[in-house]
């Protein structure tokens, strides 16, 4: 029961932190709450994900009667029981460990760097799934069945609400070019103006 309960506690922060970070990542509720307590949110959902996942870990270990040692719990594969689903339990694992300390290294790598570390958190997230509904001994239960659906579907809803703002915002050259026009109109005739890589020509 610990190792189920504990699988499944594991999940459902996962999940409640990515669903978390896509609906900051979309701005979805900055006008409600000052960012800084949602980061906070993020954060700490992501941090107790880990460390429920720990105590999976831990009682995997704990238990005998399938008999899993260091290299089953953390070598990919070498899982005699359910190698396939294992390997995708501990590959969550490690993607979890390099999400949850980007939030700590952040200022030491930059935030180019940060957000590359960051998009883990999706593969964490698939993965994770695919771990659950393959080795969960109660998969089978409509409720937590319909809870690896419901999640999932979310997930990818809000994610493909996030792409959709990422291709409908202006490009860097765009901006820069209504920002000459900006700069250059005083209220009269407004010259054309070429944008800073050539490509078009605003009028006035």
């Amino acid at each position: 029961m610990l190792i189920r309960g504990t699988g499944l506690v594991a999940y459902l922060l996962l999940a409640a932190s990515t669903i978390w970070g896509l609906a900051l990542s979309s701005k979805l509720f900055v006008r409600l709450v000052k960012a800084k307590p949602l980061t906070w949110l993020h954060e700490g959902l992501a941090v107790g994900a880990l460390l429920a996942t720990a105590a999976h870990l831990f009682f995997l270990w704990s238990d005998d009667f399938i008999e899993f040692g260091p290299r089953e719990l953390f070598v990919p594969g070498a899982s005699a029981w359910e190698p396939l689903a294992v390997a995708f339990g501990v590959m969550a694992f490690y993607a979890a460990l390099i999400v949850s300390a980007s939030f700590y290294v952040k200022k030491w790598i930059g935030q180019a760097a940060w957000r590359t570390m960051h998009f883990l958190g999706f593969g964490t997230f698939a993965t994770a799934a695919i771990h659950g509904v393959m080795a969960g001994t109660d998969t089978q239960q409509p409720v937590v069945l319909g809870m690896y659906v419901a999640t999932v579907a979310i997930v990818v809803l809000l994610l493909v609400v996030r792409v959709g703002q990422e291709m409908a915002a202006p490009t860097p050259s765009g901006r820069a070019a209504r920002s000459d026009l900006a700069l250059q109109s005083d209220g009269g005739d407004l010259a054309p103006v070429v944008d800073p890589v050539g490509a078009s020509v605003a009028e006035s």
